[in-house]
């Protein structure tokens, strides 16, 4: 029976789907993009009778090809953390969905195959910027803090590689990042030989000395907001430095807007980590989408952002 595997391109997505194959290996069509191209279902509408595995994507942006697909006579397992809506009900799916904010898709993975690769589902978690969530599995492992640091450059970094406005944009693109990973059980073995790794560090140093040049376009009682240039390492780094600039002020809410090259912006929104919620509710009122506590815009218009503004502050 054919298999197609439909995954996020960032580091909980990749991950995800490297725990499963590790335990279940099988040759099969991989389908996936950039973090934020997450309508992902639409590229396999013309299969039937296959077993789909689905990573890391909202099944609510997703429904009209789900019912699609399984209509089709497809069989699909579904795992993800973020916005549902209502769940689809159908024998032929099977739902691993769970929008609590300190879960990752891979979280859930882990969950299912009862810790047997928990190492990756840590380096996810810290991805993903739930690093209490890592650090309670990490702790679960008695990991010591040199291997735990280790972990969370390996989730960061794999992230970091995530964002862009197109795979031009990334340093590799995420099936091969996937690829890479894919003859590694042991994640220390690939942080040691891995020349993708060795790679992305430099870019993501080159580009974090670039983003701390940047200065707070709004600041309030209850958020910042930062507006960066329409350039390849804006869209590398956005998630990244947001996520550190969250950290850094947990009872803040933030937001970043990156030009895109039409001239519409690119909007990450962060809720405060005190108070992990409403960060979804914000973006679905721009047509965007996400999780509770980390969601996006794909396209703001320029004359929307002042409304932006206010929604942001009447949210947070």
């Amino acid at each position: 029976m054919p298999y197609i595997d439909i995954f996020n391109g960032d580091a909980d997505g990749i991950l995800a789907l490297h725990q499963l194959r590790l335990t279940n290996p099988h040759k099969s069509r991989l389908i996936t993009g950039v973090k934020r191209d997450t309508k992902l279902l639409q590229y396999a509408l013309s299969t039937h009778d296959s077993v789909i595995t689905v990573l890391d994507i909202s099944s609510h942006a997703n429904r009209e090809p789900l019912l699609q697909l399984l209509n089709q006579g497809n069989t699909i397992h579904y795992f993800d953390h973020h916005f549902a809506g209502k769940i689809v009900e159908n024998s032929l799916f099977h739902s691993h969905i769970d929008t609590s904010p300190s879960v990752c898709t891979s979280i859930l993975v882990d969950r299912y195959l009862e810790g047997k690769y928990r190492l990756w589902a840590v380096a996810a978690a810290f991805g993903d910027n739930l690093h209490s969530s890592a650090l309670q599995l990490a702790e679960s492992l008695k990991l010591d803090l040199k291997k735990t640091e280790k972990l969370r450059e390996l989730g960061e970094l794999i992230n970091y590689n995530s964002y862009g406005e197109t795979i031009d944009d990334l340093h590799f693109s995420p099936k091969t990042l996937f690829m890479a990973l894919h003859p590694f059980a042991d994640p220390f073995d690939f942080i040691e030989t891995s020349l993708e790794l060795k790679h992305l560090r430099r870019g993501f140093r080159s580009d974090m000395r670039k983003a701390g040049e940047k200065h707070t376009l709004r600041q309030s009682s209850v958020g910042r907001i930062f507006l960066f240039p329409n350039d390849a390492w804006s869209r590398r780094v956005s998630g990244t430095f947001i996520n550190q600039v969250a950290r850094e002020s947990p009872e803040l809410a933030h937001a970043i807007l990156v030009e895109r090259t039409d001239g519409t912006f690119l909007v990450g929104v962060r809720a405060p980590i005190a108070r992990p919620y409403g960060a979804d509710t914000l973006c679905l009122k721009f047509s965007g989408g996400g999780r509770v506590a980390a969601a996006g815009i794909n396209h703001l218009a320029p004359e929307d952002i002042e409304c932006f503004f206010d929604t942001f502050e009447k949210q947070f």
